[in-house]
């Protein structure tokens, strides 16, 4: 049943190495984390009961939470969206918190508080079904389904048992008013104005959905962390699990793949398949290599720079883009200052036949003691050594370790939000930066520096910000000739620079080159590629040549030829020109007599019809007169 599953192994240690390493002592010893749950009332059951703090949601560390209890008539279990059901338990103004009692069993007990978060609720109990000691109530190991809930949770839960629980049920369903207090303020011991703690964590970023979570709550909570760190406020450690194989089967091919030190030390497989991808014995090899980082950190008296470490790593050598590799993680720690023939010589030989000290120590440190308990959870917070529940989230775990100083010694920064600063002022965040240009990829921003080509006068740069970033796009030319290469002789400036999106650089001509270090001139003349012609004479110049023809012959460049001055002459077009101007003049004289004979024969034509209105012509016929005679 989901709901029965304790704390179990997570990111990705699921498989236990398919049966062939050892998890952890015969003596084991999980601790459960708990907090006081005090009943205000009734009078009849008051007092003061354990509770076991969940693994998801946010408690209030430092801190308390009175509110009254409900028991919903429906969805006893929670397995169900409440808000469907029409139920809802938001509080009425001025009223106290509603803390939702629901029963165990059935779901994820991360399920149940989810939906009773939904519905108003501003903490959940969950009754256990069995008499048993209490146990932490955990997330889901690897369903991706949930996982989009549970980093959502925001409210504190805790599991009580089963006879305390009827109790409460009792009380409630028999009218009376329940009130409780979840008091958080001891769950963290604060002996002294120190706070330490350890972080329980994993390399391998391609495990799952919790690996994501763990990935993201290291970038997020980094500038906190070496905010405390830098001011003495906090002695911070890492830690990493690993497995030992039975010497039985240290030869076997799952043992040679997820082990180093001939089984020693080892961690499952990251794709859990043995014949593809990444070995377990990468991820220890890494894992090993962040701890001697912050060992030889932690010698300069610099522990902080871990941080900067694993984030850079996660950023710039993950699995899925093959980067996963000594190579990437050398180029890191080159750009944070780091001496790396101290930590390789502290990693040792990963294929000696012996014990590794750093990794013994880590193995050692996985067993519990004194209050602590065994580590078997990641990733696992430990705070003045008792393990964190809750959500891995910035505020939260701020909140966490601030609870652990006494009384009044807590640094401003518990006080105050403003927990920024500038991480750039320190070597440029190990970005990369230019200082002619007094330019720097680094950006300080709350979650830590990042490592972004700058945009300069207009000019976007682009790269991985950490090594490169170049000037790209129009106007890139005029930011250092965009790393082209470029030189001035005698006045004359040439540039293998050219300023469009997408170009690289290229020598221009007359030079050859990789545009980049050097373009060197060309000779034209000695490689027969210009000034070829019989008559010529060529010279190299800088950049380009000049050709001279013998006599009197004039050069053509764009002919490569030379020609006579006079024969150069255009005569042709002078005599086209007379030819064209002596045909427009005959074609207008003609034009003119035409003009001259239409014009006169008009006259004639208008003449000889008025003449003839009064005499006619000979060519005329003579018309009788017509007389009326009158007879007597």
């Amino acid at each position: 049943m989901a709901g029965r599953s304790v704390v179990g192994f997570s990111l990705g240690f699921l498989v236990l190495l398919f049966s062939y390493c050892l998890i952890s002592p015969a003596t084991a010893r999980f601790v459960v984390e708990k907090n006081s749950l005090t009943l205000i009332s009734p009078d009849s059951i008051k007092g003061t009961h354990d509770s076991a703090i969940g693994n998801f949601g946010i408690p209030q560390y430092g801190g308390s939470m009175a509110g009254t209890v409900v028991y919903p008539k429906q969805n006893v279990k929670g397995c169900k969206d409440f808000q469907e059901l029409g139920i809802s338990f938001k509080a009425k103004p001025g009223s106290l918190p509603t803390f939702v009692l629901v029963n165990r069993g059935d779901c994820f007990f991360s399920l149940k508080v989810w939906n009773a978060q939904k519905a108003g609720a501003s903490a959940v109990l969950v009754a256990d079904d069995i008499e048993e000691p209490l146990i932490t109530m955990d997330s889901p190991k690897e369903d991706s389904g949930s996982a989009k809930y549970i980093e959502n949770i925001t409210i504190p839960s805790a599991l009580i048992d089963k006879d305390f629980g009827e109790k409460l049920k009792k009380a409630i369903d028999s009218g009376e008013m329940v009130n409780v207090n979840l008091d958080w303020r001891e769950a963290v011991p604060h002996p002294d104005d120190r706070v330490e703690y350890e972080l329980w964590t994993n390399s391998n970023d391609e495990c799952g959905t919790k690996c994501d979570m763990l990935m993201e709550f290291v970038k997020n909570f980094k500038g906190p962390a070496q905010i405390l760190e830098k001011g003495g406020y906090t002695q911070f450690t890492p830690h990493y699990i690993t497995w030992y194989c039975p010497e039985a089967f240290t030869v076997s091919r799952q043992c040679k793949s997820q082990c180093i030190n001939h089984g020693r030390y080892c961690a499952p497989d990251p794709e859990q398949d043995f014949r593809r991808g990444y070995e377990g014995k990468d991820v220890v090899i890494e894992n090993l290599r962040q701890l001697c980082v912050f060992s030889v950190a932690n010698e300069s008296k610099k522990p902080w720079v871990w941080w900067d470490y694993v984030t850079d790593f996660q950023i710039r050598c993950p699995m899925k883009e093959k980067k996963y590799n000594k190579e990437c993680a050398d180029s890191v720690i080159k750009s944070l200052g780091l001496d790396n023939k101290k930590i390789e010589k502290c990693m040792g030989d990963p294929n000696a036949d012996s014990k590794n000290p750093v990794l013994e120590e880590e193995q050692e440190a996985q067993v519990g003691k004194g209050s602590r308990g065994d580590v078997t959870i990641l990733p696992t917070l430990v705070v003045n050594s008792r393990q964190y529940r809750g959500k891995l989230e910035k505020g939260a775990v701020v909140k966490a370790i601030c609870s652990g100083f006494e009384e009044t010694t807590e640094p401003s920064v518990c006080l105050s939000a403003d927990i920024e600063t500038n991480e750039c002022l320190d070597n440029n965040g190990g970005c990369w930066h230019d200082k002619a240009l007094n330019a720097t990829a680094c950006k300080d921003t709350f979650r830590g520096r990042v490592c972004e080509c700058p945009l300069v006068d207009g000019v976007q740069f682009k790269g991985d910000g950490y090594r490169t970033c170049e000037a790209h796009g129009p106007g890139r030319c005029k930011i250092n000739n965009g790393g082209c290469w470029h030189e001035t002789r005698d006045g004359h400036t040439f540039s293998a620079c050219v300023d469009t999106e997408g170009s690289k650089c290229q020598c221009p001509p007359g030079f050859k080159g990789d545009g980049v270090k050097s373009c060197e001139d060309i000779d034209e003349c000695k490689e027969k590629k210009a000034c070829q012609c019989p008559e010529c004479s060529c010279k190299d110049t800088w950049g380009s040549y000049e050709c001279t023809c013998s006599g009197d012959l004039l050069y053509i460049r764009d002919h490569d030829t030379c020609l006579s001055k006079q024969a150069a002459e255009p005569k042709s077009a002078w005599a086209a020109f007379w030819a064209i101007f002596i045909g427009l003049a005959i074609a207008a004289g003609g034009a003119y007599l035409i003009y001259k004979y239409r014009l006169r024969s008009y006259m004639d034509s208008e003449i000889r019809a008025i003449m003839a209105q009064y005499m006619p012509l000979d060519s005329q016929i003579e018309v009788p007169n017509h007389v009326s005679e009158d007879r007597a």
